[in-house]
């Protein structure tokens, strides 16, 4: 037994999913590149920057707490699992992580992101032959007056302002973030940062040379949404012997002539892709049928119309649910106009007020509306007062309107015949129509990237007042989503390999089909390593026990428990 002079005293260090996050960063030799590129300045670096953003990146991957809570964090970790010598915890403040962010925007962060990026095209064998790109925005709270594009230690910063703002708030400021993922994975290729006024249409044909100089070739598949679809982005492509995919724009007149076409014509539809979706397996398969426009664009690219039996069935009930939304709000408002409080005196007043109602439901477009008036008798008193037995009355009149709506027939008519549809629009000759479908059917994949980058890993808010450190920031958090979506891949792959449906990872050990980087972090956490002292004599070290799961896990991606308990020792 100890003695009260000599206590025992039980040291407890979190491991969580660190060295299997280590095991994908040593991969992309990320420290190194780090090390390389944003070396320390001066002497108020007490900690290397590099050092500095290596324990930002893993906090953005597994804990995502505030800069000012990284050394919080940090001290309860184990620190060569976190790249840290044990004296270097006390020297991980914020303001060595503000000052390392710094340093990173500094540096020439372009060519570190090429850098990173072939290391990990290289380590992990991903497939450049298609490439689809989008945008989101990252919303900021805050006014930024300063963040116009000034100039930060002669270079350049973002201005932070306001735009078409994607998570519907516009009266917040933002920055446009571009993603561009492989289609083998939805791994990360390549990001931009833009200014929060920027247009997307705008960004797309720098990108494509970025992505044309990384691959080493410009006949990439190239898939993006509509707003790639401009006369001069295109053609500059096709010049350029680029190949992509897009969707045709509803301004576009080949879209309208289409819409004409198919209210006296059966077009020959292709059955291309039918299949059952596994959480509605008692409801009929979701089927996508193709036929190519019997006219090319302007331009002379290939038009691919697309019927999607679920699209199909979601047009129609958002139309159904538009016009009973419209009807609910004229009824109501019919009832105040025919109440004894209703205010309206003039015919025009009442049609914008209905007008307004139904544009507001969004459904204009199947609303017909007609006003009415009629005159109605009031009575009033002679004089002001308590009405009495000799009190007179005058008979006076008053406009009463009331609000006829109907359903425009021929309009729903004329839509229902369109339901399901959607072009696209490709200058690739050769490309069959399921290939064509099968390519931009992936573009979901990149828009959860972006849902990710929102929700699991919370970029906004952003908690920094400096436009060059939040630029910087999502230059890791472009390294967050590359390391997830490596893992996610990994994982994968080695699962089908295996003949592997499914992983228990969620509550009650339900099966995940598609396992994600969080739900696969969730597993590993809070696993600790411990160890047991008499003042500063090591008596005994406790290796963490893994689960047969998290054993699973390791030997998916090729690591041997003994490697990740040996990690924790170090």
């Amino acid at each position: 037994m100890p003695t009260a002079d000599q206590p025992f005293t039980l040291e407890s260090r979190s491991i969580e999913a660190l060295p299997l996050v280590n095991h994908l960063l040593d991969r992309l030799r990320l420290g190194d590149l780090l090390t390389q590129h944003v070396p320390a300045g001066d002497r108020r670096h007490r900690l290397a920057p590099a050092t500095a953003l290596g324990v930002l990146v893993r906090n953005l991957l597994l804990a995502r707490v505030p800069l000012y809570s990284q050394p919080a964090w940090a001290a309860r970790a184990v620190p060569a699992l976190l790249g840290l010598l044990p004296a270097e915890v006390a020297r991980l403040t914020d303001d060595q992580v503000g000052r390392a962010l710094d340093r990173l925007f500094d540096a020439d962060r372009a060519t570190l992101l090429t850098q990173v990026v072939v290391r990990a095209v290289r380590a992990f064998g991903v497939d450049l032959a298609q490439l689809h790109n989008d945008s989101t925005t990252v919303t900021l709270t805050g006014e930024y007056r300063q963040a116009r594009g000034r100039t930060l230690r002669g270079q350049r910063a973002l201005a932070i302002g306001h735009g078409h703002n994607k998570d519907h708030r516009p009266d917040l400021k933002q920055l446009l973030f571009v993603l561009t993922v492989s289609a083998d994975g939805a791994v990360p290729i390549h990001y931009r940062a833009c200014d929060g006024n920027t247009e997307d249409s705008t960004t797309h044909v720098r990108t494509w040379e970025v992505l044309r100089a990384l691959t080493g070739r410009p006949n990439f598949l190239y898939v993006a949404d509509s707003k790639l679809c401009t006369q001069e982005t295109l053609r500059y492509l096709d010049a350029r012997q680029g190949r992509f995919i897009t969707v045709l724009p509803r301004t576009r007149g080949e879209e309208a002539f289409f819409r004409d076409w198919l209210q006296t014509h059966t077009p020959a539809w292709q059955k291309v892709v039918q299949r059952r979706n596994p959480r509605r397996q008692s409801s009929p398969p979701d089927v996508w049928k193709a036929v190519e426009s019997p006219i090319p664009s302007q331009e002379g690219y290939r038009i691919v119309w697309v019927w999607s039996s679920l699209k199909a069935a979601q047009d129609e009930q958002a139309r159904a649910a538009r016009i009973e939304k419209a009807g609910l709000a004229l009824e109501e408002f019919r009832a105040r106009l025919r109440g004894p409080r209703c205010r309206y005196t003039r015919r025009g007043a009442v049609a914008d007020a209905a007008a307004q109602l139904v544009e507001d439901a969004g459904a204009a477009r199947w609303i017909g509306l007609e006003v009415r008036e009629q005159a109605a008798p009031i009575f009033r008193q002679e004089h002001r007062g308590r009405p009495g037995r000799a009190t007179r009355y005058l008979r006076r009149q008053r406009l009463r309107f009331d609000v006829e709506w109907s359903a425009t027939v021929a309009t729903i008519e004329y839509d229902a015949r369109c339901d399901g549809i959607f072009p696209l629009i490709t200058n690739d000759r050769d490309l069959a129509l399921a290939e064509i479908l099968t390519a931009y059917k992936y573009q979901p994949r990149l828009e959860k990237r972006h849902e990710q980058l929102k929700s699991v890993y919370a970029v906004a808010p952003v908690l920094l007042k400096n436009e060059g450190r939040i630029e910087a920031l999502l230059f890791l958090y472009f390294i967050v989503l590359l390391v997830q979506a490596l893992l996610e891949r990994e994982v994968r792959r080695a699962m089908t390999a295996r003949g592997l449906t499914s992983l228990p990872l969620y509550p009650e050990d339900r099966d995940c089909l598609a396992p994600s980087a969080h739900g696969i972090f969730q597993v590993f956490a809070g696993l600790q390593h411990h160890r047991l002292r008499r003042q500063d004599t090591l008596i005994q070290t406790f290796s963490p026990e893994l689960t047969p799961l998290q054993r699973q896990i390791l030997d998916l991606l090729g690591i041997s428990p003994r490697e990740f308990t040996d990690a924790a020792l170090s």
